[in-house]
């Protein structure tokens, strides 16, 4: 679907952003291949961004997309970091979004401690 495949391309965005300013924190994951050896940013590198739909059952917000952020490393990384890493990217969804799907009205919001994109998601022209 291309509105999915506009999406991936925000997260794919937002995985890039991270990998530069993160990308030499921690090292990698034994089995996690470099950033940008693969055709995927979400197969290589230190970050995987994307997002998973969800019907939004038990949700103040309804249907949307739950976002998930993981961190391929075997060390610790700090609940103070992972929370920065997490506002830096519910800030940067605000901002790409109304770009990639201008028009809709989307919104980005906690919801019970994870991000979720909300609001007209729509498929049609």
């Amino acid at each position: 679907m291309e509105w999915e495949k506009t999406l991936k391309g925000v997260f794919d965005e937002i995985d890039r952003e991270l990998e530069d300013q993160y990308g030499d924190q921690w090292p990698l994951h034994p089995s996690r291949p470099k950033e940008g050896t693969t055709s995927n940013p979400e197969q290589d590198g230190l970050f995987n961004v994307g997002a998973a739909f969800s019907a939004g059952i038990g949700s103040t917000h309804g249907p949307g997309y739950t976002v998930e952020i993981r961190i391929s490393t075997l060390k610790n990384v700090p609940a103070d970091v992972r929370a920065k890493i997490k506002a830096q990217v519910f800030q940067t969804l605000e901002k790409k979004l109304p770009a990639a799907f201008p028009g809709q009205e989307l919104q980005v919001s906690d919801d019970k401690g994870m991000i979720r994109i909300h609001g007209d998601l729509s498929l049609d022209d």
